[in-house]
């Protein structure tokens, strides 16, 4: 591994700087790796366009803030629209098919999942978006196992409402899996390159 930079972006309230806290928590607390996230809300906190920038590498990371990121995520329209085009050539621009349409493409693989959709077909429950996003993104990166995910989940998710997100958690991977090309594992190597 050298550095992956993620950018998680969708509307205040959506869960996306949980989702990066989740993921940077599991990269530095099971995984041994370096992380740093940080985050902006857009006008109004819930409903405007927040964004998390994190950055997970094995060796030292000096500047929190992703300028270009190999991995950028979009769970609404205006989310995509503010930041499509910051992506890293070559990186992975992950969307909601519900709530984001293409109106420019982006230099980058593009993966536009089910996400909110399946969800709710079968966890009726939209709360649990961000996690569902989380399991896809681990399934097209590989950046930290699954288990590391589920550890952190464990910690910071009161019981009662933790088998629900560990569905959600596997529900996004397996939606990734689905669309993932006969290359993924070639890709998410390449991912963090550069």
């Amino acid at each position: 591994m050298q550095r992956y930079r993620f950018v998680f972006s969708g509307s205040g309230g959506q869960g996306v700087i949980t989702a990066a806290i989740i993921l940077a928590e599991a990269a530095v607390l099971f995984e041994g790796l370096n992380a740093v996230q940080s985050q902006s809300y857009g006008a109004a906190a819930r409903g405007g366009v927040t964004r998390s920038d994190i950055i997970i590498s094995d060796t030292e990371i000096n500047f929190p803030k992703v300028n270009q990121p190999n991995v950028l995520v979009c769970l609404t329209q205006e989310a995509y629209n503010s930041f499509y085009q910051i992506i890293r050539p070559g990186g992975l621009l992950l969307t909601d098919s519900h709530f984001v349409h293409y109106q420019q493409k982006a230099d980058a693989r593009q993966r536009n999942l089910p996400l909110y959709t399946s969800v709710m077909e079968r966890i009726g429950k939209p709360i649990v978006l961000n996690i569902c996003m989380l399991g896809a993104i681990q399934a097209l990166t590989r950046v930290v196992a699954m288990d590391s995910l589920k550890k952190v989940l464990a910690a910071r998710i009161p019981e009662r409402f933790l088998d629900m997100n560990t569905q959600a958690l596997s529900l996004g991977a397996e939606l990734a899996e689905e669309a993932a090309s006969p290359g993924a594992e070639a890709d998410a190597r390449q991912l963090s390159q550069g």
